[in-house]
């Protein structure tokens, strides 16, 4: 375990790499970013060994996340906007273990700065955020579990001027308008109703029909909730 002073340093470490290259230049020959890339590499590597994606998460989750936190909190803090592969990788392995609060932390920052994914990720940043987010959310709903309509809203603002495929933003559509149909029926319709728009095959025509005919008060909530 690193002791304070080593968490500090690295923290240090990252603010001053980060600060030293501008959006479009790199961050190549940053000693605390090469070092981290190496890390990014080697634990790559050992997730690529485990078969088991419970597993893998489970890695990711107890062993390889905490040993970047100081990093990234060292790079958001004082980084100007270069490409971070390492940033970027995080916040993919933060929405599979479910931290989707500093996945977010991340996502704001790279999006601001127009960052792309490393090139084993094969899709835009944009698309790569709105996709995870709501797969997350629907997989959430299908064992039964809530998924905070907050984050996933932020997520449509975020990527909202975005080019990606229709049914990528059906889906994240779809996510939201099931999250909030406990509490805002009217809100959850349009959502739907967006999904269904952009992609026919959305899987949400049963949600649309159900929240229809469901008695709601004036405010689009279900009736009879107190």
């Amino acid at each position: 375990m690193r002791s304070p002073a080593q968490r500090h340093y690295e923290r240090v470490s990252a603010e001053l790499a980060a600060a030293s290259a501008a959006p479009g230049e790199s961050l190549a020959g940053a000693s605390a970013y090469e070092l981290m890339l190496a890390k990014l590499a080697t634990d790559r590597r050992r997730l690529k060994a485990i078969q088991s994606i419970e597993r893998k998460i489970d890695v990711k989750r107890a062993e390889l996340l905490p040993e970047y936190v100081d990093y990234v909190a060292g790079a958001l803090s004082g980084g100007r906007g270069a490409q971070d592969d390492v940033l970027t990788t995080v916040m993919i392995w933060r929405i599979d273990a479910g931290d989707f609060a500093g996945a977010l932390d991340i996502a704001r920052y790279a999006l601001a700065h127009r960052m792309t994914l490393p090139d084993q990720y094969d899709r835009p940043l944009a698309t790569a955020i709105a996709e995870e987010f709501a797969q997350a959310a629907l997989a959430a709903f299908k064992l039964g579990e809530a998924f905070d309509a907050g984050q996933l809203a932020e997520v449509m603002t975020l990527t909202g001027s975005a080019d990606m495929h229709d049914q990528v933003r059906a889906k994240l559509h779809k996510a939201l308008g099931k999250a909030l149909q406990e509490t805002d029926r009217a809100s959850a319709l349009d959502h739907l109703r967006r999904a269904l728009q952009l992609d026919e095959r959305a899987g949400v025509k049963q949600d649309i029909a159900r929240l229809e005919t469901e008695p709601g008060d004036a405010t689009g909530t279900k009736a009879g909730r107190k």
